[in-house]
């Protein structure tokens, strides 16, 4: 296991917490616990029922939200007769956590700015390496023995009725109390993440809250303009008409793929298009969304990297061929209530699987079905349970890059002899300690981890302590 103390970020906090817990995993989840309570006035305001806009900020024209996650994941001891530079490793441990702020402005009618200053530490199994669909979506492709700061958002939001506004919105992190018009136009400008708009499904989207794995919490084909920590420069738009949404977006990719800068002034680019349309279905609420992404950045032909090697005598390597390219992809998103607290979910997509991936992972198919389920069935209305089975596949194109010892986002075991589909099963159960406070347990097993018959089965298990106001 790795060494990470949360008392890192919370400081002397943690000689508040008693000694008998000193040491233990117990210890760290309280200390962020007692750090959560004593930063924000409004947790002890919330647990007596009083209102954050109207209490803390009298104004209404600023709002303050946080959050900490910490999460702890380890594999099991699989067949693993061989590796790679990107290779999953047995009997493994690592831990991520995160502190977030949410700092919000009106500037005008309708406009907010919003900044999410963020401190990080920690790293995921293996340096986030080795399955396509990666067991934690809270864990980066970058990582720090220490705390770091980062500022992941900073945007601006437009809001324009169009009809009388009569919908209320709670406040939340990045919302501000408020109603608004079913028909509106909704404009984003500045940093953020692209699932922050796009793909967003109230089941499976969140990983501080609901499933870890990459492939659940979005489609895992959709290879989406984001840094190494997921957040882009861009806009977006968004028209809502009735039981119909249209969204587009314009965002800047990284400077090459996988990278933890983005490309100086928006020479390498993404296109984004998104229709909702939201239904009853035996009085039930649900949605469909379909997603079109289409990236243009000097991406490199995957049989071009192997003709190389082959001529040169040398090492697969993508990076010698890459040209200005795109890479297109489509995904489809289904939200379905079957019960006021059950819920289905499922996506599907693909993707162009003769070029590299450049932001998100190694998947050119993907598909996946789920359940979640509110714990008041047995009294626990506060807790969740999910279950959710994945299938991630590749083209027979990047199956021979990969058996050649080329190298993707995430995936590379050096050869690839035997491939197979993907197959990943998460399940996951939330209990509520308070109303803000969360602890979960997560199983995932996964099957021909990196598409490689020759390694695994992989169980991954995990805790997850979530606090928020």
């Amino acid at each position: 296991m790795t060494a990470l103390n949360l008392a890192r970020l919370t400081g002397p906090l943690e000689h508040f917490v008693p000694s008998r817990l000193s040491g233990s995993l117990v210890r760290r989840l309280a200390t962020a616990t007692l750090g959560v309570v004593l930063v924000s006035p409004y947790a002890a305001l919330a647990a007596q029922g009083g209102d954050a806009d109207s209490v803390i900020l009298p104004s209404g024209r600023f709002a303050l939200h946080g959050q900490v996650t910490y999460v702890e994941q380890e594999t099991n001891s699989f067949a693993a007769p061989y590796r790679g530079p990107n290779s999953l490793s047995p009997d493994i441990g690592r831990e991520t956590a995160d502190l977030t702020l949410y700092l919000g402005a009106r500037l005008w009618p309708g406009a907010e700015l919003w900044l999410n200053p963020e401190i990080d530490q920690g790293f995921g199994l293996d340096n986030t390496l080795g399955v396509a669909g990666f067991p934690s979506g809270e864990a980066y492709k970058v990582g720090k023995k220490k705390p770091y700061f980062r500022l992941p958002r900073a945007f601006v939001r437009q809001t324009v009725n169009v009809g009388e506004a009569s919908d209320t919105v709670e406040a939340s992190a990045n919302q501000f109390a408020s109603t608004r018009s079913s028909d509106r136009w909704v404009f984003t400008i500045g940093k953020f993440g692209v699932p922050d708009v796009f793909d967003v499904n109230q089941y499976a989207h969140d990983p501080r809250s609901d499933f870890l794995n990459w492939a659940a919490v979005d489609a895992g084909s959709f290879d989406y303009a984001a840094d190494a920590w997921g957040f882009t420069v861009g806009a977006s738009a968004e028209w809502y008409h009735g039981a119909w949404t249209l969204r587009g977006g314009f965002f800047d990719l990284s400077d090459v793929p996988n990278s933890e800068h983005l490309e100086p002034g928006f020479h390498e680019f993404q296109l984004i298009g998104e229709v909702e349309h939201r239904h009853e279905l035996l009085g039930h609420q649900g949605k469909l969304l379909i997603t079109y992404f289409e990236s243009h950045g000097r991406m490199g032909l995957l049989n071009d990297a192997m003709r190389l090697a082959e001529r040169t005598d040398t090492p697969v390597d993508i990076s010698a061929v890459r040209q200005f390219r795109t890479r297109v992809g489509v995904s489809l998103n289904l939200e379905q209530q079957l019960a006021p607290d059950l819920g289905l979910f499922a996506r599907a997509g693909q993707a162009g699987g003769n070029v590299e991936a450049y932001e998100f992972t190694d998947i050119d198919r993907a598909m996946e079905l789920g359940l979640s389920l509110k714990g008041a069935r047995w009294h626990r209305g506060g807790d969740t349970v999910g279950l959710a089975a994945m299938v991630n596949g590749i083209s027979a194109t990047r199956e021979r890059f990969l058996n050649a010892g080329g190298l993707g986002i995430l995936v590379g075991d050096g050869q690839l002899a035997h491939p197979g589909a993907e197959r990943i099963v998460e399940t996951y159960y939330s209990a509520a300690l308070y109303s803000q406070v969360s602890v979960s347990a997560d199983f995932q097993r996964i099957v021909n981890p990196a598409y490689n018959r020759d390694r695994g089965p992989v169980s991954v298990v995990a805790l997850r302590f979530h606090a928020q106001f």
